[in-house]
């Protein structure tokens, strides 16, 4: 499994309840920018549309941008492969107070692009302060030790 593009951000402002691991719809020329490296998930978010999930918002540029036809858009929304109950389990959490799904991360198994989709819960600002605190904590005693 290698990591293409990794939403970092994610794990600090929001708090992850359940992972789920889909397959994405892609274009050829998204394949290739994709293993390439290039594109950015972190402001992308997934929505449910009757009983198709989709990606809103992941920005993905063309891998050769002269060879690109004159029609495509780098954040056109992206169908989501998952099965009819992940679906409308995702749908009922989606209506739930507070939960929003994000894509955490995009990878490749066995040559297959794959989305790592999470259900979350947005942090406090306290709750933030708290983690940056711990940390710096954390590393001036690991300072100390050495």
């Amino acid at each position: 499994m290698q990591a293409l593009l990794e939403n970092k951000k994610a794990y600090f402002n929001y708090e992850i309840i359940e992972k789920y691991e889909a397959g994405l719809e892609l274009l050829g020329l998204e394949v290739k920018s994709l293993k390439q490296k290039h594109g950015n998930i972190s402001g992308a978010r997934v929505i449910i549309r009757g009983d198709e999930a989709y990606i809103v918002g992941m920005d993905i540029p063309p891998y050769q941008p002269n060879n690109t036809p004159k029609n495509y858009e780098r954040e056109r929304t992206k169908k989501i492969l998952l099965h009819k109950e992940e679906i409308s389990r995702l749908a009922g959490k989606a209506e739930e107070r507070g939960l929003t799904i994000i894509p955490t991360k995009i990878y490749t198994v066995r040559g297959r692009i794959k989305a790592e989709i999470a259900v979350v819960r947005g942090k406090k600002k306290f709750e933030k302060r708290e983690k940056i605190k711990k940390r710096d904590i954390e590393r001036e005693i690991g300072r100390s030790i050495k």
